[in-house]
């Protein structure tokens, strides 16, 4: 079989326009690869200067008192980790800064696609464009005559004559143009392990392999696919074309077919209507600006017994902080409960999605590729969830400030900002386990169909 297989490379090597596609496609992803990072490197300093220059303004700052630095507030920024630079995923859409503030919680700001003139349904110009939209056809318009073209020429019955099974002679086949897709998956990986070298740790690198396992295994089940269709029809034409149909499918219609059913079964409340309930909630509990009386009534009964005095006057704290902070407990609960329930919904509409990989295995690959890169939803929602915690801590920091009198200048320095705790790809592992199940289903499936089809062909 390694007589074959070596045969095959060195005739797709001897090809004059696969020579030209593979080098145009390999300094493509080179060169992608480089820009990618070189433009993560420059959203990482921006983003930096940014910090700094929000950190120097709340240093700097009169904060009169802390309700006022509450009301100011801080800002919390998602970090853009080195592998953004393969697949953005829906960070171009999301945005990455939350203004951190008291008495509300904040939408994320400044995405990407809201500041940009050129709007356009497959994203910005990433290697994940390249491997899940050009590369796949490049391998399919090299395996779909890969058998026909042997057969009508009589080469096959030439080999089989020399002791070749069938079986062999496929998968020999399949594995000489899966081996140019690794060579192209690796030159990816290559460059960014060049140029990022110095970032990476144990997370990134198995983060990095299993972005190359999940596109490996994307691309041998669209050769093998390919090539089964090929052996089926025993027409390269028609193997060409229904393949093409298929992956059409599998990239344009099946994602937003399944993408809007899983919307109609699990529908997402509007904007307007979560912000209604939310706001109708909040005005239910304690304003602190504008505290209803019978909870403001029973807030002092409970501080007076609390601190055994007979008046607010006789406190020997500041009752608004105790009243700030009481607003902030309750608007937080609001929070937990609509928010609580959005992320379950979006959880909900992410699992229900994942099973469509069993139909189509590009949803699979999609989903992998933006989990290994860390800008898929799951790692947002977990950036949303530790920038609120911080939040509430923050707020809560100051209103007790607020409450005790004691603050000065070095307080508001001591206070520190907000950081990232980015998880580990093994502790988000589960969530994706289905998208690899799937994938690799598909791989033994195809191979199977393909063993058993090259038992019953005749090459007559």
């Amino acid at each position: 079989m390694k007589h074959i297989l070596f045969n095959e490379l060195i005739g797709l090597f001897r090809n004059r326009l696969f020579m030209i596609l593979l080098g145009v496609f390999s300094i493509s992803l080179v060169l992608t690869t480089y820009f990618g990072i070189i433009h993560n490197n420059k959203q990482i300093l921006s983003q930096n200067d940014a910090k700094e220059h929000i950190r120097e303004q709340w240093d700097e700052m009169n904060h009169t008192n802390p309700h006022n630095a509450a009301h100011f507030g801080s800002y919390a920024f998602k970090p853009i980790t080195i592998l953004n630079s393969i697949d953005e995923g829906i960070n171009g859409i999301t945005g990455n800064v939350i203004r951190l503030e008291g008495h509300r919680q904040n939408d994320v700001m400044f995405s990407e696609a809201s500041q940009s003139l050129l709007i356009s349904n497959f994203g910005k110009l990433k290697p994940s464009l390249l491997l899940q939209f050009i590369i796949p056809l490049f391998l399919i318009f090299l395996a779909f005559n890969s058998y026909s073209s042997e057969r009508e020429s009589g080469r096959l019955k030439l080999l089989l004559i020399q002791g070749s099974s069938l079986n062999k002679i496929i998968f020999s086949k399949i594995i000489a143009i899966w081996s140019i897709g690794l060579t192209l998956l690796l030159i990816t990986t290559f460059i960014q392990f060049i140029f990022t070298n110095s970032l990476f740790n144990i997370d990134i690198l198995i983060r990095l392999i299993l972005l190359f396992l999940s596109y490996s295994l994307y691309y041998l089940i669209l050769i093998s696919l390919t090539v089964f269709l090929s052996l089926l029809f025993k027409n390269s034409t028609s193997a060409l074309s229904l393949t093409l149909v298929l992956w059409v499918m599998w990239v344009v219609f099946l994602p937003k077919i399944f993408g809007n059913t899983v919307e109609k079964i699990n529908p997402l409340p509007t904007r307007v209507e979560f912000q209604n309930n939310m706001d109708n909630d909040r005005s239910k509990g304690i304003d602190g600006h504008n505290p209803s009386n019978e909870r403001k009534d029973e807030l002092i009964k409970s501080t007076l017994i609390q601190y055994g005095v007979n008046s607010l006057s006789d406190l020997p704290v500041n009752f608004r902080g105790i009243l700030m902070q009481a607003d902030e407990e309750y608007g937080n609960s609001v929070w937990d409960k609509h928010f609580g329930a959005l992320y379950l919904q979006l959880t909900n509409q992410k699992n229900i999605y994942q099973f469509t990989g069993l139909i189509n295995p590009f949803a699979s690959l999609q989903s992998l590729s933006m989990a290994t890169a860390g800008s898929d939803m799951f790692h947002h929602l977990n950036f949303l969830s530790q920038a609120e915690y911080y939040r509430r801590d923050l707020i809560e920091l100051l209103n007790n400030k607020w409450r005790d009198g004691d603050w000065d200048e070095n307080f508001y320095k001591s206070i520190k900002d907000f950081h990232y705790n980015s998880p580990s790809f093994l502790s988000f592992f589960w969530k994706y386990i289905l998208d690899f199940v799937f994938l690799f289903l598909w791989s033994i499936i195809l191979v199977v169909l393909l063993k058993y089809l090259t038992k019953k062909t005749s090459i007559v």
